[in-house]
């Protein structure tokens, strides 16, 4: 029972505050969205984090936002380039000692429309990011620490991998694959690393306006609790995947879909 010093709630801000700590993250697509409110919440509860993306001055402004050098890196650099991916993950080994955790955030959907219309070569970058790169990430990752010291991932997906969704279905057949991974990469590294998915419905970010913004109340009538995801929606799923409160937790895809994914047709 909580004493009279302080509330259950004021307790478990603490607790929480030291599930990470000692800990280094990287966590690529991280200047913005959905992978910067997961840097966010990682440096909240003691991690140290290497961001990535593409552009130098929004990394920068990302480390100021998240405490600066002590707590966060960034290394700029395409997320499908072996050798950025080689050198991210060298960067956080000798700046924070370790690479204990992974989020592959990264995902890109460059087209819309139906699938028998899809220029190939369209499709052929999309499984390069969001399946190849993140498969590399785990390898390089793996290779220069937790082979030897374990650790977790967390890959993000989307719930139209288990749900279509029209005009991004190869979008969606990527991440379905990114879940096939997830799983196998549970079945070959366990017990000492573990690695699981989430699956998030629309997020109100930049990457996602274009699905919410003419009619965002009408959309967000449709699901079940009646609003649209939050960047810190999907970074809370991945706290906790990547926690010792998901210690007995790997393999497994976490819908964090307002309800979206039962709630009928979008």
């Amino acid at each position: 029972m909580c004493g009279r010093a302080y509330d259950c709630k004021s307790r478990n801000r603490i607790q929480r505050a030291m599930n990470f700590a000692g800990k280094t993250a990287i966590v690529t697509g991280a200047s913005r969205g959905i992978g910067l409110s997961i840097a966010e919440r990682l440096v909240a509860e003691g991690a140290r984090v290497m961001i990535t993306a593409r552009n130098q001055d929004a990394l920068e402004a990302a480390v100021a936002r998240l405490g600066g050098p002590a707590v966060a890196r960034a290394v700029a650099g395409k997320v499908d380039d072996v050798n950025h991916q080689a050198e991210t993950v060298a960067a956080a080994v000798e700046a924070f000692g370790s690479v204990d955790l992974l989020v592959n955030n990264t995902g890109i959907n460059p087209v819309y429309g139906p699938m028998v219309e899809l220029e190939l070569g369209a499709a052929r970058k999309i499984f390069e990011v969001n399946c190849l790169a993140a498969l590399s990430w785990v390898q390089h990752a793996y290779q220069a620490w937790m082979h030897d010291h374990g650790g977790a991932v967390v890959n993000i997906a989307s719930h139209s991998a288990v749900q279509p969704a029209s005009g991004v279905g190869f979008y969606g057949a990527s991440k379905a694959m990114l879940i096939a991974i997830t799983k196998s990469l549970a079945l070959e590294l366990g017990p000492s690393i573990r690695v699981n998915a989430v699956a998030p419905a629309v997020v109100k970010t930049a990457f996602a306006a274009a699905l919410y913004e003419d009619d965002e109340e009408q959309m967000a009538a449709t699901y079940p609790l009646k609003r649209l995801g939050e960047p810190g929606d999907v970074a809370a799923a991945v706290a906790y995947l990547l926690s010792d409160d998901a210690a007995w937790v790997t393999g497994h895809l976490l819908l964090v879909d307002g309800g979206m994914t039962i709630g009928g047709p979008q």
